[in-house]
């Protein structure tokens, strides 16, 4: 293969393709599926999570879910959208990749119950490793509320370094929120260290 065909090969690659299954020490991070609803509703019913997140209202309910798992459970969805189980095939969370106007970028939320047991920076880092395995080179875009420190922690462990702050409106909320800007730079991922 020469380098113009290279070149248009690379240029042709619009995502990383099928969501893949990925499993981890303690979790299986798997494409979404209609039958996700419910777990997904029952999580981001808690204001706890939701308020974390930019773009979910409150309340949420099962309709907002089946509505959400209607575009990210097709072929229309370029980026993939991981559904986090832990043993028992439960849905416990998101991992989710999405192209935005500033690139990709990187979101995330753990059901209340599964918080501070180092889950999400163990599906963090594993989803992040699988995409740049199929997207080597790629900038991951991300940002947090100012007031969700763990979040912030999860990002640090994986690389990712704050680039800006500013205000962005939270549905949750009803209310323009301090957010900060993050970005995981080419070359900067941490992979995860092995649990003990």
């Amino acid at each position: 293969m020469n380098a113009m065909q290279n070149s248009v090969e690379r240029a042709c690659i619009t995502g990383p393709g099928p969501c893949p299954t990925i499993t981890t020490a303690r979790l299986t991070l798997r494409p979404h599926r209609m039958s996700d609803a419910d777990a997904i509703a029952q999580s981001l019913a808690d204001f706890q999570v939701s308020r974390m997140l930019a773009r979910v209202p409150a309340p949420y309910d099962r309709q907002d879910a089946s509505e959400w798992l209607a575009v990210a459970t097709t072929d229309l969805n370029d980026g993939w959208a991981f559904a986090i189980t832990a043993g028992d095939d439960v849905h416990i969370g998101c991992v989710s990749f999405e192209r935005r106007s500033s690139g990709w970028e990187i979101g995330y939320w753990l059901n209340r119950f599964y918080w501070r047991r180092g889950y999400m920076s163990e599906a963090v880092h594993a989803a992040i490793s699988r995409f740049l395995m199929r997207m080597p080179g790629t900038e991951i875009h991300s940002g947090i509320f100012a007031d969700n420190l763990a979040s912030l922690r999860v990002q640090e462990k994986a690389g990712f370094r704050i680039t800006g702050c500013s205000e962005v409106f939270s549905v949750a909320r009803a209310a323009m929120v301090p957010h900060l800007e993050t970005v995981l730079a080419p070359g900067d991922f941490r992979p995860a260290s092995p649990r003990h």
